[in-house]
């Protein structure tokens, strides 16, 4: 799991035994913090990234717990939660093009049947929300709805350069991606695509004017 709430200063993977969980938000209704999803970790899982991952050097960290990026999108696919979890942490100091060479060293991972997921936003302007349509499925800006069509296109065209490249897109990219945190994970589960692999979105709004919810499978 890649999450847009784990941005580091440095490159650090989960490997405790039972993670716990973490609130890292506020203004949300009580209930969110009282949603539990009590995944088991992988000690060993993490150990193997952490070795996929060398010459970088990448932190065990047994303390830390898994953050709302990580349970509110796996307690909807795994609602048992009955499945291992290894959270892997942005390194906040590195460029995109970095982290999307970097997640190519855990291609194995994927030979070996485990499942890497990406969770942000494609556009994500907080300072930009039009809360009244925080409900609204589908309110986007013009220049929300320009620049998620662009990276879709360049997603199902496999366009590598413009995604990695995304500040390409001049003031639709500087809109909808203010800070890079929410953007990249997508590059993580793009960099790990094979040629012939289709992207399937089976999400594709916009909401609240500014916050993009583009959801997708790859192979």
């Amino acid at each position: 799991m890649i999450s847009a709430h784990w941005y580091s200063s440095r490159l650090q993977v989960t490997s405790g035994e039972y993670p716990e969980m973490i609130y890292d938000f506020y203004g949300f209704p009580e209930e969110l913090s009282q949603v539990q999803y009590p995944a088991p970790g992988s000690p060993e899982l993490a150990e193997q990234v952490r070795s996929l991952l060398q010459p970088e050097n990448v932190e065990l960290n047994p303390m830390r717990g898994f953050d709302h990026g990580a349970w509110a999108v796996l307690k909807f696919l795994y609602p048992d939660a009955d499945i291992p979890v290894v959270q892997l942490s942005l390194n906040r100091l590195q460029p995109a093009e970095w982290h999307f060479n970097l997640v190519k060293k855990l291609s194995t991972l994927r030979e070996q049947g485990v499942l890497i997921i990406g969770s942000g936003n494609i556009v994500h302007n907080l300072r930009a929300i039009s809360w009244e349509h925080i409900d609204q499925i589908g309110a986007g800006y013009d220049w929300a709805y320009a620049f998620r069509d662009q990276i879709n296109h360049a997603m199902t065209t496999q366009n590598d350069d413009e995604l990695v490249h995304y500040e390409q897109f001049g003031e639709n990219a500087a809109l909808s991606v203010p800070t890079p945190d929410h953007y990249l994970p997508l590059l993580y589960v793009m960099a790990l695509r094979e040629h012939d692999e289709k992207v399937e979105f089976f999400n594709d709004n916009l909401i609240a004017g500014s916050l993009s919810m583009t959801s997708l499978l790859v192979g």
